[in-house]
């Protein structure tokens, strides 16, 4: 019963600090079972937003964790985790007036990119085939925690402008949508998971009501790293 209020805490705590995947890495041993497995996982996110005018991919990095809640039958689990650092939205936005003369001057023929930082809990049934593939699908609900657009320019023979612009009174706190996986587990099953998953939001974002409706959609490619799960084979052999 520890165990399952330990791994409860751990979900809420991960809407509220970057420091959980640091307490993961020592908290691993104890959340390992014959049940339940418990790891680390990122990698890199291509986002973009239907909808949204000009928008094109945006390349971003993710860091989370994740469980693996085992059924009856082992080859179905239950998958779950928080995604802690998440970055969707969309690049090569055409850039737009900042109502200022010298900045409007210095980025004019720059771009945007448009980054909306959320946590995400990805809910999901897993199905694992004999040769170490697997599927999954799901749900996926998400937190917006900061949005802000990225002004950039390039100028010859100097730094890169750069100028991040507040946008997060334009975005709706909640996301949420559909997502569904296909990856490989190495060394037999007992390795990382290489892992590539989509994500389909179903949740117009923008709070303007004249706005036309917009659609966080990713592309994930991830590794997750099980921890602590060798030395828990060990314990249980010794």
């Amino acid at each position: 019963m520890k165990k399952y209020l330990l791994i409860l805490f751990m979900l809420i705590l991960g809407f509220s600090a970057k420091s959980q995947v640091l307490i993961s890495i020592l908290l691993g041993d104890k959340l390992n079972s014959g049940k339940v497995e418990f790891g680390l996982d990122g990698g890199l996110n291509w986002s973009t937003m239907q909808g949204l005018p000009g928008a094109n991919s945006h390349t971003g990095f993710n860091l989370g964790f994740y469980f693996d809640f085992k059924f009856n039958n082992p080859a179905w689990m239950l998958n779950t985790g928080v995604i802690v650092k998440s970055a969707l939205g969309a690049g090569d936005l055409p850039v737009y007036s900042l109502n200022n003369a010298l900045l409007d001057s210095a980025f004019k023929g720059g771009s945007v990119t448009r980054k909306l930082e959320y946590f995400n809990v990805p809910v999901m049934i897993k199905y694992m085939f004999k040769n170490n593939f697997y599927v999954k699908g799901g749900t996926q609900l998400g937190l917006r925690y900061n949005a802000f657009d990225d002004f950039t320019n390039k100028v010859i023979d100097k730094d890169d402008l750069n100028y991040k612009l507040k946008i997060k009174d334009q975005f709706r706190p909640l996301d949420a949508g559909l997502v569904a996986g296909l990856g490989y587990r190495l060394m037999g099953g007992n390795g990382m998971n290489i892992e590539m998953r989509y994500y389909y939001g179903l949740v117009d974002v923008v709070t303007a009501e004249a706005s036309p409706p917009q659609y966080n959609r990713s592309l994930y490619l991830t590794v997750g790293i099980p921890i602590g799960k060798s030395k828990k084979k060990e314990t249980n052999i010794n």
